[in-house]
């Protein structure tokens, strides 16, 4: 859409660009500004006082969205032996070991979210160049690198997302549908902020969150008032 469009400027003379939003003012304000003729998605972006460059500095995890963000995510594991039988029957999409490399090797790329054993990972480290920079590559320290395959599932399928600082110390999350009730988007918020704010590494001093913002697919950004977020979260 164009910033130029008569929707686009309709919109955004609701937000007033000069006020920072509690979150729970900036969710009900989401839902005035989001009119678009599809389902939106409700995006967080958070911009963190952090140097990605440095290992200590990286900011990456999962949260469990009390309500999910709305979208049915097509979850893909690579094991081998009994464990396949566990992951199908948990509802894995897509499960298998080596056969499951080479198709992605070959630039298959048609799921949202990878698991793998520990005893697979050796294989799937060479698909490290395919995977890594779309966010896919599995890592033990947001629980997709498991033998717990029928949890780790489980908890992909109801809504756990993984959210990760990009190169510029921004991280951006869909957090929600146009769809969800006002109190479904403030509660998905809060909880994506809460870890965002528990996962600080303890090598940064002074500020962590420089900015906070939302906003939908196609409409303005709402600034938010970090230190009154962080109050929200917080039961404050």
């Amino acid at each position: 859409m164009s910033v130029n469009s008569k929707r686009f400027k309709e919109i955004s003379a609701k937000v007033d660009k000069t006020k920072l939003y509690s979150l729970k003012e900036a969710v009900d304000l989401f839902k005035e500004v989001a009119t678009a003729k599809f389902d939106e998605s409700m995006e967080m972006h958070i911009r963190l006082n952090v140097d990605p460059r440095h290992a200590d500095q990286q900011v990456r995890s999962t949260v469990a969205l009390p309500h999910g963000t709305g979208v049915s995510k097509r979850v893909l594991v690579i094991t081998q032996g009994e464990k396949i039988k566990e992951a199908e029957e948990a509802g894995a999409d897509f499960v298998g070991g080596e056969d499951l490399v080479q198709k992605i090797s070959g630039g298959w790329l048609d799921f949202d979210a990878v698991i793998a054993t520990p005893d697979m990972m050796k294989s799937v480290g060479r698909l490290g160049k395919m995977l890594g920079p779309r966010g896919l590559m599995p890592s033990a320290k947001t629980g997709s690198v498991t033998f717990e395959l029928a949890n780790a599932v489980k908890e992909i399928k109801a809504g756990r997302v993984e959210f990760r600082v990009d190169k510029f110390a921004i991280i951006h999350n869909s957090i929600g549908k146009k769809r969800f009730s006002a109190e479904q988007l403030y509660d998905n918020a809060k909880s994506l902020f809460r870890a965002i704010l528990k996962a600080r590494p303890a090598s940064v001093k002074g500020t962590y969150v420089k900015s906070l913002a939302i906003a939908p697919t196609m409409g303005p950004g709402i600034r938010i008032d970090v230190a009154v977020a962080s109050k929200e979260v917080s039961g404050e």
